[in-house]
């Protein structure tokens, strides 16, 4: 009697099972090594990462000038604490002011702990600045700002707040690319001290902002004194083809937040503010990780490849010729599917008749890594140095599932 013995996928699997919290749905593959806009699993099977981490691996997988830069800190020092002055932080600091609207820095260590101190900052400036003692802060609906408490209340989708309130109390909802609803919501709740919107909805359904509507909410915060705030976690970091996504919609925001891209997949977020709305003083915000010797030197590696492999260019470029191969299944689709949508290398291919999840199945049963953004968009999000081969390849399999799924 032959006795089959476990792969190391299924060892994965069944620790897993046994050990770690049931709070992803995980397509059931184990991934162990990366090179580029490329990650091969536990059986040695290759695939094309079409997902980057969700937006987060801008330099790709194994990128020599990350992995120099992050084993040469772990040789020195990884952490100290905020006690003590961090060259490193100083300099990652520096590099976001001199290229920004921002002109002081806090570090922490994910996107929703950058809302949260967003959401901190914008009460303290309605308390200090407005004399309102109970601020409220508007977001739009279909809105995703992080998994916190604070956060999920201040993300527009109930489906992230079931099971979960009561919620923080403090949060009012507008609709996205609709000045009017805005201008209505606050002049219901004349209290409202900061509007937090994304450039574009990335969970949302990659849904990206008008700048006509842009510019009237910046002209209307300006005259209210409202803080405008960019969450600017997904699209950030040249992901748009410009280094900040607000640069898509032609005006300057108050108050943006960072991380996924910042860190190349080390974990890093930030909270960038201009002078007079940085109102932290020793005590209010502080981040025990944040801003570490290790997490900045990543920063720090990722943020000068961008500029000196032009990264942000080659985003443009294979963000325009993704939007090519994806016009071009829309004219091929008409019945099937409803348009494209996105900047840069972060696209949507919006979906009528068939599910995201059968198409990102499909594709990674190809060798094609996608991700969903919602039941009927699925989303683009490649490694800022992928390829024109490698997006010439990755649409000739979505063109392959889409025919075996829509022609049966």
């Amino acid at each position: 009697m032959t006795i089959s013995t476990p792969s190391l996928t299924d060892k994965v699997f069944e620790q897993y099972e046994q050990s770690v919290m049931g709070t992803y749905g995980r397509f059931p593959i184990a991934l162990e090594r990366g090179r580029g806009a490329r990650v091969w699993d536990l059986e040695g099977r290759e695939y094309l990462d079409f997902v980057a981490g969700i937006a987060t691996c801008a330099l790709g997988h194994s990128h020599p000038a990350l992995t120099k830069a992050v084993t040469e800190q772990m040789d020195k020092l990884v952490h100290v604490s905020n006690l003590y002055y961090i060259p490193n932080q100083g300099a990652l600091a520096q590099w976001i002011t001199e290229r920004s609207v921002a002109d002081q820095v806090f570090f922490c260590n994910s996107g929703a702990e950058a809302n949260e101190g967003a959401i901190k900052l914008a009460r303290k400036y309605g308390h200090r600045v407005l004399g309102i003692q109970k601020p409220k802060i508007l977001t739009a609906h279909n809105s995703f700002h992080g998994r916190t408490l604070a956060t999920v209340t201040a993300t527009g989708q109930p489906k992230y707040q079931k099971d979960f309130k009561p919620l923080v109390q403090g949060f009012i909802y507008a609709h996205y690319n609709d000045f009017r609803s805005v201008e209505c919501a606050v002049q219901s709740n004349p209290d409202t001290v900061a509007i937090l919107m994304e450039p574009l909805q990335g969970e949302g359904g990659v849904t990206p902002g008008e700048p006509a509507f842009f510019q009237q909410l910046r002209d209307f915060c300006t005259e209210k004194k409202i803080l405008l705030m960019l969450d600017e976690v997904q699209v950030g970091m040249g992901r748009t083809g410009r280094l900040w996504g607000y640069e898509n919609l032609g005006i300057e925001p108050d108050i943006f937040t960072l991380a996924k891209a910042l860190g190349g997949g080390v974990p890093i977020g930030a909270l960038c503010a201009r002078k007079e709305f940085a109102l932290f003083e020793p005590g209010d915000h502080a981040s025990t990780f944040g801003g570490n010797p290790l997490a900045t030197a990543a920063g720090l590696a990722v943020c000068r490849t961008l500029e000196q492999e032009n990264l942000m260019e080659n985003a443009h470029a294979r963000g325009m010729q993704l939007r090519g191969h994806l016009e071009a299944l829309h004219n091929q689709y008409p019945a099937h599917i409803e348009q494209v949508r996105g900047w840069g290398l972060i696209q949507g291919l919006v979906l009528k008749s068939v599910s995201s999840i059968d198409v990102v199945k499909c594709a990674m049963a190809k060798g094609l890594l996608l991700v969903p953004a919602g039941p009927h968009v699925v989303r683009f999000v490649p490694p800022l140095v992928v390829t024109a081969e490698e997006v010439d390849q990755a649409m000739g399999i979505l063109s392959e599932c889409l025919a075996d799924i829509l022609l049966g």
